[in-house]
């Protein structure tokens, strides 16, 4: 049933301030309104100075990061938030998960679900070893909530799972989009650590996380080894090609931008951790869906759901396309983040078989849309929907049927 949409965000806000918030995130528009930023994310963090509440809001070019005091700032900030025409609210506490949705008519649809318990571990069941301690000293100089160690120990899971063994370097790596670079410091310690020789260059576009994680690989007493520039995924200068390129949640395209690159480097494995999906989501809404499908597309949020899918689908196609072995799989567990899906490819050098191609031709060209990705990467444009219908190796159509 829908509710009355002040009483509904009066409840994000209670949530939004509780100690027991873990996650929010705003997204979205109403009709005929455009918030100031396209999504903003809160989530609580500890720093050296004490427990704050961290807004990470977005505008189309660079995140902007703010650490408030959980007092009358924080309060300010959450109602600034709430006041602007989001479409969509997505809240995760210790005891709860909001989802709002306001629709056409300014009314909120709301679903509220309780948090699953804590399972005790029993019998043979024990506790997962972290990769790299949550109390390694590197945690004292670069913070970082619990959440975001949990998402950089299972990015490094897959990443231990992706390299091979007996490997010894040196190793070249790249981490675009590496912003405070948690899984940038991360990445170099685990990796040093297992014997690696290993140089490491961290690419954000801001010049202030430049200078700042600078500061921090100095203290670090990593300054020869791990170095970082600024710049654009696209056009930022590494140095030499590197054979690892790391993307831990790049926003929408900027995930394509990364895989771009190392396509184009040629480098030998990437791992990619996509953020949000809008590229996509944006075609399938300006369009007619293609029958049968419509019932895919008719629901908001089954539309965008399947963007999702759709775009990493692509992505895994394209880059078997130029010479990857790729998989989509699942990095860390859903209640850590929404977001966890892993796009790992290992370059074979192996050519595309005419399958392949017809299998990816098919794709695009029945959904009518054109990948980001296929665009950087200089493939050609989607067809019309009088494209060439896949059929599996071995089958066969009379065209008189």
């Amino acid at each position: 049933m829908p509710e009355p949409l002040p009483i509904a965000l009066a409840e994000v806000r209670t949530l939004l301030l509780d100690a027991g918030l873990t996650r929010a995130v705003a997204a979205g528009h109403r009709r005929g309104l455009r918030p100031s930023v396209h999504r903003a994310e809160l989530r609580p963090v500890t720093l050296k100075s004490g427990p704050r509440l961290q807004v990470i809001t977005a505008d189309g070019s660079a995140p902007h990061t703010r650490n408030l005091d959980r007092d009358a700032e924080a309060e300010a900030a959450v109602d600034a938030l709430l006041a602007e025409p989001f479409g969509n609210w997505h809240v995760e506490t210790t005891a709860m998960t909001l989802q709002l949705r306001v629709t056409k008519s300014g009314a909120a649809q709301v679903h509220r679900t309780a948090a699953p318990p804590v399972a005790e571990p029993v019998g043979h069941d024990r506790t997962k070893a972290h990769l790299l301690d949550p109390g390694d000293p590197i945690f004292t100089v670069i913070g970082g909530s619990a959440a975001k160690r949990r998402q950089v120990d299972a990015f490094l899971r897959a990443l231990a799972a992706t390299l091979p063994d007996g490997l010894r370097g040196p190793l070249r790596v790249v981490d675009l989009g590496c912003g405070n670079a948690y899984l940038t410091f991360a990445a170099y310690r685990w990796l040093t650590q297992q014997g690696i020789d290993v140089h490491l260059v961290g690419v954000d576009i801001r010049e202030d996380q430049r200078q700042r994680n600078t500061e921090l690989a100095r203290r670090l007493g990593w300054a020869d080894q791990v170095r970082f520039v600024a710049g654009t995924i696209t056009d930022a200068a590494v140095g030499p090609d590197p054979d690892l390129v790391l993307a831990l949640h790049a926003c929408d395209t900027a995930t394509d931008e990364a895989l771009a690159r190392a396509v184009r480097w040629g480098s030998r494995w990437v791992l990619a951790a996509p953020c949000c999906h809008h590229d996509l989501a944006a075609q399938l809404r300006s369009q007619p869906t293609p029958p049968p499908y419509e019932l895919l597309t008719r629901q908001g949020i089954l539309r965008e759901r399947f963007a999702d899918v759709l775009t990493d689908a692509v992505r895994a196609g394209l880059l078997r396309l130029h010479g990857y072995r790729a998989e989509v799989v699942e990095f860390v567990d859903s209640r850590h983040t929404p977001r966890n899906l892993l796009i790992r490819a290992r370059r074979t050098g192996a050519p595309p078989t005419a399958e392949h191609r017809v299998q990816y031709r098919a794709l695009v060209d029945g959904w009518r849309v054109t990948p980001r990705l296929a665009t950087l990467l200089g493939e050609p444009a989607g067809a019309t929907a009088t494209s060439a219908t896949y059929h599996p190796a071995g089958t066969t159509t009379d065209p008189t049927n």
